[in-house]
């Protein structure tokens, strides 16, 4: 009797000692090399998570560090051994040269709640268009977030841009969405080869909540004449 009852507690304990283990996220694959892909081209990599644990694991967000960069999965909860697949997304339109971006998944593994996720690429600019006749405004930026900042505080930031054209860059004005919003350029001719900056500077004043402004900036480029360019904030009540 004494021998059944063990056994039978036994079993019991083994069947839901998977039920007592906390869900454990798992990832077969933390980085992915795109190699040599041309500037404006919109490639795909799918990361595959697994939860390796006892009980359901949930993604609770995904975030990526880019606004040239989107991330989803397929699904939110993932019960024992169950997989996903959270498919990145990159956009190569305005950018040239290495570039490293990364995805941050958060779940309820305590042990790890945080994973990065990296994608890498080098972005090569097609040679008709590098070498076309005129002049090109490039942008290895046009987005930048300011992040939470206290309502009332000025906020600045620097645009970067170089002329990849042939031929003298005229920056002809510069123009923003909003009075809240200045924006003041360098220099506004620019030669082949050189560069030149946008320095934006946005008064929070009475704007609490999430923000976006832009700027166009208008120039003699050949094929982009009206660049956009997109600040963000979060500005929060003091």
């Amino acid at each position: 009797m004494i021998r059944n009852t063990a056994i039978i507690f036994i079993f019991g304990f083994i069947s839901i000692f998977p039920q007592l283990m906390p869900p454990k996220v798992g990832v077969q694959q933390l980085n992915h090399d795109f190699g040599n892909i041309n500037q404006g081209e919109v490639v795909t990599h799918s990361f595959v998570i697994s939860n390796n644990g006892g009980d359901v694991l949930k993604i609770k967000d995904v975030k990526a560090a880019c606004g040239c960069t989107a991330a989803k999965p397929d699904k939110s909860e993932l019960g024992p051994g169950e997989s996903t697949n959270i498919v990145v997304t990159f956009n190569s339109k305005g950018r040239k040269g290495p570039q490293t971006k990364t995805v941050t998944v958060s779940t309820n593994d305590s042990e790890k709640p945080q994973v990065t996720l990296t994608i890498k690429c080098n972005i090569v600019i097609n040679e008709v268009s590098s070498n076309q006749v005129g002049a090109k405004i490039f942008f290895p930026e046009t987005q930048h977030d300011f992040g939470k900042v206290p309502e009332g505080k000025k906020v600045e930031y620097t645009f970067k841009f170089e002329n990849t054209g042939t031929q003298a860059l005229v920056i002809k004005d510069v123009k923003t969405s909003c009075g809240c919003t200045a924006a003041v350029v360098s220099n506004s001719t620019i030669k082949p080869g050189e560069a030149g900056s946008i320095k934006v500077d946005f008064d929070t004043k009475s704007r609490q909540g999430r923000n976006s402004k832009s700027i166009t900036v208008i120039s003699n480029d050949t094929k982009e004449p009206n660049k956009v360019l997109t600040i963000y904030a979060d500005v929060q009540k003091n």
